[in-house]
């Protein structure tokens, strides 16, 4: 026995052993893999390593301009920080709220919570030849801390106090109060070199770090670049981590090339054509109608859908109560009840979706019925601040089907409007002003008007005139960050361990930041309240009924108008060029399982 455990068994409280000490870190403390294990189990770790895998960029996404994924300004390349950089922990696909050491050998939280110690691989190497160090793990944090990051990484990083390298290998992260996620969440954060940005031994302010070739120690560095039509990831041979478990029978492909498309028919004719070998689809007319042809015939290529287990999320057209006209509850709840979403599933989805219902679909976190006592403890403090609905059952968003009409949701919509104010005359639906409602929704592509039109027709039956502005994606991104939009689409992820990350998204200090997460606007004392229970949640019970509570009043507060999702990742995959594992992982992301474990045949 080492002399630090006897004094710590002979004097009890004098010397507290940590409370957690392994080679990875479990939010609630089941690991799935033990210390030792030789690789995950959804990987082939015979995979053989080569070939080129071609990809194609999100519409959304139609160029870039530079080679730092983490500025406000500017757009990177797809895929270019999950493929350069690597973390301190990495996730299984097969487990939830659990992470592996990656950079760091192993992790160490203290027993009150307030710091996490990770001790570095003396053989992690960034792709210049440096290995990864203690400052360069404390540089990273305060440059995501700085003033040129997203406001996102300061909203989840709020909790941590700082960080200190206690020596060249070993950093530790200081908290200021204990939260069982904070481990987790610095040992997602991207690592970089200290030298990345240099010039003339000087380090540049970030801002300035627009088109220096980032110095990571991922699988991946960036090979050729053809600006505004594509870019290559070249497979480092050397890369440091490639015999480690958690790597094993991943990265298998020398090239990864991702070509960009600003047309939607353009992309989907070359697929057609075999210029590329994967693609993943969102859209249900295009997965139903279009996407046939010889190769498909042939076999070449394949389509495919893989059941996953990942939470619904919350795509949501998004209510940005900024905007005067958005402000009243009743108003935001009107123009949630002209969206006939039963109609548009049969005629224009092809069925192919369900209807999201809240936070928290698909997890433990989802509140239902009623609410607990234990619900009520957190919400009952706030009972003059929230909507009196938010005590009674659960908001479920209104439906046009069986015993429920669109006429009698448009006749509760008109009600909802008088009584906030709103009543037609002189030819529009008016205020106490005179001024008309009409609303703009922002887009970055004109296809989408084909979704958005028949919410527009039925907002006109209660007087709302809902004009559709299409933009292209620089523009489009650059008003989000500002917040100038009155609505607009956005596709939350879920998650089975909600964190601070909702103080991003709802918090009414990110509320007030430009570029946060906050797109609603909302700033309510309960929902920041809400937030830190769940953070500070010490027992997995606590964490569900704080985020019961807080999926309670978000969504009877109407501030988003909940779309539709997919139980199914949709594939065309080019089936003579690239072989996969027998099985998807259940919490994969569809293309991201290809990239990280499927190979060249």
């Amino acid at each position: 026995m080492r002399i630090r455990e006897f004094l710590c068994l002979a004097f009890g409280s004098v010397c507290a052993l940590p409370v957690w000490a392994a080679h990875g870190y479990a939010l609630w403390g089941d690991l799935k893999y033990p210390a030792g294990f030789s690789q995950f189990d959804y990987v082939n770790p015979q995979a053989p390593k080569g070939g080129e895998l071609r990809l194609v960029s999100n519409l959304r996404v139609s160029t870039f301009d530079k080679y730092n994924p983490f500025t406000i300004k500017g757009t990177a390349p797809a895929y270019l920080s999950g493929l350069m950089f690597d973390t301190l922990l990495v996730g299984a696909l097969d487990e939830t709220a659990a992470g592996y050491g990656l950079l760091a050998e192993d992790v160490t939280v203290a027993a009150d919570g307030l710091s996490a110690t990770f001790k570095l691989r003396k053989e992690a190497r960034f792709h210049n030849g440096d290995p990864v160090l203690a400052r360069d793990v404390k540089h990273s944090f305060d440059t995501f801390m700085g003033p040129f990051t997203s406001p996102a990484y300061k909203s989840v990083l709020d909790d941590v106090a700082g960080v200190d390298a206690l020596d060249a290998t070993t950093v530790r992260f200081r908290f200021k109060k204990p939260n069982r996620e904070l481990p987790l969440t610095v040992g997602g954060l991207p690592v970089f070199s200290h030298r990345w940005g240099e010039e003339g031994g000087k380090s540049k302010p970030f801002d300035q770090v627009v088109m220096d070739i980032p110095i990571g120690s991922g699988p991946y560095k960036i090979g050729p670049v053809v600006f505004g039509k594509d870019i290559t990831y070249v497979r480092d041979a050397t890369y440091w981590a490639k015999d480690l478990n958690v790597k094993r029978g991943s990265a298998n492909f020398d090239r990864i090339t991702v070509k960009i498309y600003k047309d939607n028919t353009a992309r989907l004719e070359a697929l057609k054509a075999g210029e590329f070998d994967l693609m993943r689809f969102f859209s249900a007319g295009d997965w139903a109608r279009r996407v046939n042809g010889r190769k498909f015939d042939s076999g070449e290529l394949v389509k495919a859908e893989f059941k996953h287990r990942l939470p619904t999320g919350f795509q949501s057209y998004v209510l940005n109560t900024r905007r005067d006209k958005l402000k009243d509850v009743r108003v935001r709840q009107a123009l949630g009840l002209a969206l006939d979403y039963e109609w548009m599933n049969r005629q224009m989805f092809y069925g192919a979706y369900h209807r999201v219902q809240d936070l928290f679909g698909n997890t433990d976190c989802q509140a239902t019925g009623e609410p607990s006592a234990e619900e009520l403890v957190l919400l009952e403090p706030w009972r003059a601040q929230v909507p009196p609905t938010v005590f009674g059952p659960m908001a479920v968003p209104p439906r046009t089907d069986g015993e429920h009409s669109l006429r009698d949701n448009l006749r509760l919509a008109q009600k909802l409007l008088k009584d906030a104010g709103w009543t037609y005359r002189d030819g529009a639906l008016r205020n106490a002003k005179g001024e008309a409602f009409a609303l703009e929704y922002l887009d970055s592509a004109e296809t989408g008007a084909r979704v958005v039109a028949p919410w527009s027709r039925n907002l006109e039956k209660i007087g709302v005139k809902l004009n559709f502005r299409p933009v292209d994606f620089a523009l489009y991104q650059q008003r989000l960050q500002k917040f100038d939009f009155d609505i607009t689409s956005i596709a939350y992820g879920g998650t089975h361990n909600p964190g601070q990350e909702y103080a991003d998204m709802f918090g009414s200090k990110a509320a007030d930041t430009e570029d946060s997460g906050n797109f609603t606007g909302i700033k309510s004392p309960a929902v920041d309240a809400l937030v830190t229970q769940i953070t500070a949640a010490k027992r997995k019970q606590d964490l569900l009924s704080a985020c019961r509570a807080l999926d309670r009043v978000i969504m009877h507060s109407h501030i988003l108008v909940p779309q539709w999702s997919a139980g199914t990742h949709r594939l065309v995959y080019n089936s003579w060029r690239l072989d996969k594992p027998a099985q998807m992982p259940p919490y994969a992301q569809g293309e991201g399982w290809a990239i990280d474990t499927w190979w060249a045949k």
